[in-house]
């Protein structure tokens, strides 16, 4: 074995190739408490704290009008979405399966809110807090908190920090990968970041790559002095190896195309990839099994083809899955869930948030990061889960729904797609906005109409952040595909509108709307 190779395989989390420094080295080298300081001590945020405590001790049916009052004293909606932020990674830590969605859904509430008027602004955040706190209490506010305060690591010179945090990661040392993640935090947030992701892809669970990506993006929100606050919930998600066939699968394919296509050591590629050869990659991707999905992705990469244009592909391959699916089967159906409905952790909005997670992950990293998160991104998008029966052959709208449609304007257009959304007509909801999209109208009202259904309904956990992954990746995709993200988003807001989110009348009744 090569020593670049060698080199990738601990970049990527094989760290269990490294030598375990042992218990009595480890204590040397100030990666374990000594026993005088065991006893976890609690986790507070200085001037913070009194937000952060609210967020925790308040009844959820009290929270809102103290809230309000907040902001009108002063208080900000991002000061609001740290607290809230901060508050639940105290708790939760990414231990608790709502938990970490309500944590996931702070930042893009935080988006929302940029996007309203200024009377309707902090809607998104309320909404989105409220379920936070009604959590939160539910689970006992003060009880089993699974962060504490740590010490940082006293890290040793002649041994590369990564390579300790991957090992502890690996071994499932959460108390040493905190302590390491706190000390590379004082150096530098990015490189803490850039080590961190590296340990990622040993597992490829949507929720891992979605809490990674969304702890560092919160650091926007909470400011830098509680990066290592928020990274530590990535930490939690990147514990230990999985046993899973498919994530033993990728560990094991990875390091071999990386090496492969000779990407260990390549700079990113420029080439952007015309349109034609983008939707092909997408096919292949949407086609192939998982291995063969990676080794699409992982060629196209070492042929100097752009990182963006990759992320692209993959993402339409996502959209397909969304726009092709059959709808939950019974089997797997739920009040906020019903059959038939394609939005909550269904496979094309799943799939959809994990590729926008990792492009993003990839973004921010260094090239062998970003070469690795596009392939795991792509292996990730032809795994279906079983709530799902197969997928239909041919996205919607299909033709014979657009046929029932009559050329009218951008008016009647929105208000027709908006009787379509109220009467759950996914279908209906699809071929106006392709129709929209068609008629080259200008996409901000269609945003509009969806952001206004993506602050009211539940979407079983994922309304925030699929409208946020939609935006993002609508931004990011070139003009002859994008309309696909916004047709996709139409039908998933079909989908899930008839369930408010619990919070939100509350929020309108208080703020006069």
């Amino acid at each position: 074995m090569n020593r670049d190779r060698r080199e990738f395989l601990a970049n990527v989390g094989k760290g269990m190739l490294l030598a375990s420094v042992g218990s009595g080295a480890a204590t040397q080298l100030g990666l374990t408490p000594s026993l005088a300081a065991m006893d976890p001590q609690p986790l507070l945020f200085g001037d913070r704290e009194p937000l952060v405590g609210l967020m925790q001790d308040t009844p959820a049916n009290k929270l809102m009008p103290l809230l309000i009052e907040k902001l009108k004293g002063g208080t900000t909606l991002q000061e609001l979405v740290a607290a809230g932020a901060l508050a639940n990674t105290r708790r939760f830590c990414g231990h608790d399966y709502e938990g970490h969605h309500c944590f996931a859904a702070l930042m893009p509430s935080l988006h929302m809110a940029r996007e309203l008027p200024e009377e309707r602004c902090a809607l998104p955040v309320l909404k989105v807090l409220y379920r936070n706190t009604d959590l939160i209490q539910q689970e006992g506010a003060r009880k089993n908190e699974i962060q504490h305060a740590v010490e940082p690591a006293i890290l040793p010179k002649d041994h590369p920090a990564g390579d300790l945090l991957r090992q502890a990661s690996l071994k499932g040392d959460v108390p040493g990968s905190e302590r390491i993640m706190a000390a590379l935090c004082q150096n530098s947030i990015r490189d803490a970041y850039n080590q961190l992701a590296s340990c990622i892809p040993n597992g490829i669970d949507v929720h891992r790559v979605v809490a990674c990506w969304r702890s560092w993006e919160t650091i926007d929100a909470v400011g830098k002095d509680q990066a290592a606050i928020v990274l530590r919930q990535a930490i939690h998600w990147c514990q230990g190896l999985s046993q899973e066939e498919k994530d033993k699968v990728i560990r094991a394919v990875l390091p071999k195309l990386m090496e492969q296509h000779k990407l260990l050591d390549r700079a990113l590629g420029t080439r952007k990839g015309e349109d034609a050869w983008v939707d092909r990659l997408a096919m292949t991707i949407y086609g192939g099994t998982p291995t063969q999905a990676a080794e699409a992705a992982a060629a196209a990469l070492g042929e100097g083809i752009a990182p963006e244009a990759v992320g692209e592909a993959i993402s339409l391959a996502c959209n397909r899955l969304t726009l092709c699916d059959a709808g939950r089967i019974k089997k797997h159906s739920s009040r906020w869930a019903p059959e038939g409905s394609v939005h909550g952790n269904s496979v094309g909005v799943h799939a959809t948030d994990a590729t926008n997670a990792w492009r993003n992950i990839a973004r921010v990293t260094d090239a062998r990061n970003t070469f690795a998160s596009l392939i795991v991104a792509a292996y990730q998008t032809t795994i279906r889960p079983e709530q799902h029966g197969p997928q239909n052959e041919e996205p919607l709208p299909l033709p014979e729904h657009l046929k029932k449609l009559e050329v009218k304007d951008a008016v009647a257009i929105l208000k027709d797609a908006e009787a379509a959304i109220k009467a759950n007509d996914q279908p209906g909801a699809a071929a106006l906005v392709h129709r929209y999209g068609e008629l080259k109208l200008p996409e901000r009202p269609v945003f509009d109409l969806m952001l206004r259904y993506a602050v009211s309904e539940d979407g079983s956990l994922h309304a925030e952040k699929y409208y946020r992954t939609a935006c993002e990746e609508f931004a990011t995709t070139r003009p002859a595909f994008r309309w696909r993200h916004l047709v996709a988003l139409a039908r998933v807001t079909a989908s899930e509108y008839g369930h408010p989110s619990p919070g939100y009348m509350e929020a309108t009744r208080l703020l006069k709307l």
